[in-house]
């Protein structure tokens, strides 16, 4: 098992002090330290320690990438596994980036048996635990017989918290390209907050999938 001094020194041999400076705005956290390192080279470091998933869990969380390479590592491991540490690591996110890039592929040959958490991690009171319960909903449950289950979970979101706001918004806007007829019924007579409703809809107008009668007609829907 690689030690942490070790892993941490290989870190930061590909950090660029200029894009730490860059990423770490973008971040909008001022108490994440930012290395600068790149996140195909941190795609390529999860590759190579992919077997390592437990000795990673136990690597302090000092530095963005760190967290980063530990959540790409465990989204790759099978269902099983996957299950007993996604408490866990949901635990671990406090940023949009690192919050989207948890994708766990497994999940999607198991979204019955991943619903409760996701259902779960949708009422947690924590801003990128709910916003990893809707990346997770827009990753691999957009499709008709779930659009039900997400749209009550996105009427039942605090999208007070920006970033389940986004989060929220993206999903509704996603299911608009998929399923035009049933996502405008949802958006007609649902209870959403008028920013998440417009913002929803705008998002939707920037997609090349919706004819521009579509987009006129969504135009049309904004409170």
């Amino acid at each position: 098992m690689t030690p942490y001094p070790e892993f941490l020194e290989e870190l930061k041999g590909y950090a660029e002090e200029e894009y730490a400076a860059f990423h770490g705005k973008l971040l909008k956290n001022d108490k994440i330290n930012v290395l600068g390192v790149r996140v195909p080279i941190l795609r390529k470091l999860a590759a190579k320690y992919r077997g390592e998933a437990e000795n990673l869990l136990t690597f302090p969380d000092d530095y963005y990438e760190v967290t980063f390479v530990k959540l790409l590592v465990v989204a790759m491991l099978p269902y099983e596994e996957f299950v007993k540490k996604v408490e866990k690591c949901v635990g671990l996110l406090d940023n949009w980036a690192t919050c989207d890039c948890f994708a766990p592929v497994c999940v999607k040959d198991r979204k019955e048996e991943f619903l409760p958490f996701v259902r779960k991690f949708a009422a947690d009171g924590r801003e990128f635990v709910q916003r990893f319960a809707f990346t997770t909903l827009l990753h691999f449950y957009v499709e008709e017989r779930y659009l039900e289950v997400i749209f009550s979970l996105c009427e039942r979101a605090d999208t007070s918290k920006y970033y389940v706001h986004m989060a929220v918004a993206w999903l509704v806007a996603e299911c608009l390209a998929k399923y035009y007829s049933r996502t405008v019924g949802f958006l007609s007579d649902c209870t959403l907050d008028k920013k998440t409703h417009n913002k929803a809809i705008t998002k939707a107008l920037e997609s090349f999938r919706l004819s521009n009668d579509r987009k006129n007609y969504i135009k049309g829907l904004k409170r």
